[in-house]
């Protein structure tokens, strides 16, 4: 298959943004996945701060992760509060970070990300990503709130200044039943 399917497409806008060494953002751990993935894309030099409102979601995380990534950093918190646990010297540093909207897989479909929370946390986020920093939203909206977040975020991206950001929306349009799809935001060079 030519196109690419949302989450082998995600990864691949973050290989473009993060090199080892790079400061790097899991906004929303979930079984650490990601946080994984983003540990073994900056290496050892690098630093991954990955956050998550769900003990669960640290717990399968520190699981998966092992004692062999001390340079990723677990924080139980929500991504709205990233700009709290973040070193100050990683201001302007940040060069990548992954959101992947919803609920935690195989947990409480109950406790969902939220559109308020979200960007409150992309708003910090373009203040601390260096100048071609990416982030990247999976958007999950086969549920009611989820839904509701995917309406309200697009409309806030769409209302991002194009002389600072570049904002990317890439999804399939002829498949049913809400497949998830990927919205980038890219911080202009200066």
């Amino acid at each position: 298959m030519i196109l690419k399917r949302m989450l082998p497409f995600s990864k691949e806008l973050l290989e473009r943004a993060c090199q080892k060494g790079d400061i790097v953002i899991d906004a929303t751990m979930g079984n650490g996945h990601d946080t994984l993935y983003l540990a073994d894309l900056v290496g050892t030099d690098g630093q991954v701060f990955a956050f998550d409102v769900q003990e669960e979601a640290l717990q399968q995380t520190s699981k998966r992760l092992g004692d062999q990534y001390p340079y990723v950093h677990l924080i139980h918190d929500g991504h709205e509060k990233l700009a709290d646990h973040l070193p100050k010297d990683a201001y302007g540093q940040i060069a990548g970070a992954v959101f992947n909207l919803g609920y935690l897989p195989g947990g409480d479909k109950a406790v969902t990300t939220q559109a308020h929370t979200t960007i409150e946390a992309i708003k910090q986020l373009l203040e601390w990503l260096k100048p071609g920093g990416l982030i990247v939203l999976v958007i999950y909206h086969g549920h009611p709130e989820g839904k509701r977040e995917k309406e309200v975020l697009l409309d806030y991206c769409r209302s991002l200044p194009h002389e600072e950001v570049q904002v990317l929306s890439y999804q399939y349009m002829n498949i049913q039943n809400d497949p998830p799809f990927v919205v980038a935001i890219e911080k202009k060079l200066k």
